[in-house]
């Protein structure tokens, strides 16, 4: 019970919230017992670097980091005199990188370097300010992006084979995580909590096609 109560009569904006890992997240607040508000907007198609431009690139600048930046400074003067806390959503590939999304990584990288510099402007409001970055969740996203590819079932099983686990996350275990850093980690600020499933533990083939591979051979 304390579970679906441990944000009750609070107030939470959720942006992209509309479906995938947003939609995640506005079901978990609300079980929680919050009041949310959400807006969306999609997501850019995947792009090889020299089909992106300055003008697309700017635009998703906007979104992911200045979208972020202008809401969270507009919501500062009610967030320090309430004590609130903001949590970003950025991305794994933010730290690791992601072919076909130069943009997007850029942009997501920017992201978790703001958590952290608000979380120490921040603190001595009281303010908390956490990120958290997925790694592969099925989300409507993913479905599209599997459909696209020649082999949609092939692209799937590579994504999930990502992670240690042997599976992709859901968008109701990311809303768990930014209910707990909300309500219960309150002695984390300026933190990037990772949820990948550990697909960033490990080796494994990094290689695309068509890279020229000079593989070792073993003495006769």
């Amino acid at each position: 019970m304390a579970a679906r109560t441990c944000y009750l009569g609070k107030v939470v904006v959720v942006t992209g919230g509309a479906r995938g890992i947003g939609a995640g997240i506005v079901r978990a607040f609300l079980e929680s017992g919050a009041h949310v508000v959400f807006c969306d907007k999609d997501d850019p198609p995947p792009q090889w670097p020299e089909e992106t431009s300055a003008h697309g690139f700017r635009q998703l600048l906007e979104v992911n980091l200045l979208g972020t930046y202008t809401l969270t400074k507009l919501a500062l003067p009610h967030l320090r005199k309430s004590q609130g806390n903001v949590i970003n959503i950025s991305s794994l590939v933010g730290a690791i990188g992601q072919s076909q999304a130069l943009p997007y990584v850029a942009s997501k990288g920017a992201v978790t370097a703001m958590t952290k510099a608000l979380a120490l402007d921040e603190s001595q409001y009281g303010v908390r300010v956490n990120c958290i970055s997925p790694g592969n969740i099925w989300t409507p996203l993913w479905e599209e992006v599997a459909a696209s590819m020649p082999d949609p079932k092939a692209t799937i099983r590579e994504g999930t084979l990502a992670q240690p686990l042997g599976r992709m996350g859901q968008p109701a275990e990311v809303g768990a995580a930014a209910v707990f850093l909300a309500s219960e980690a309150t002695f984390c600020t300026g933190t990037e909590l990772l949820l990948t499933g550990g697909a960033e533990l490990g080796y494994g083939r990094k290689a695309s096609r068509g890279t020229a591979v000079d593989i070792p051979t073993l003495p006769s």
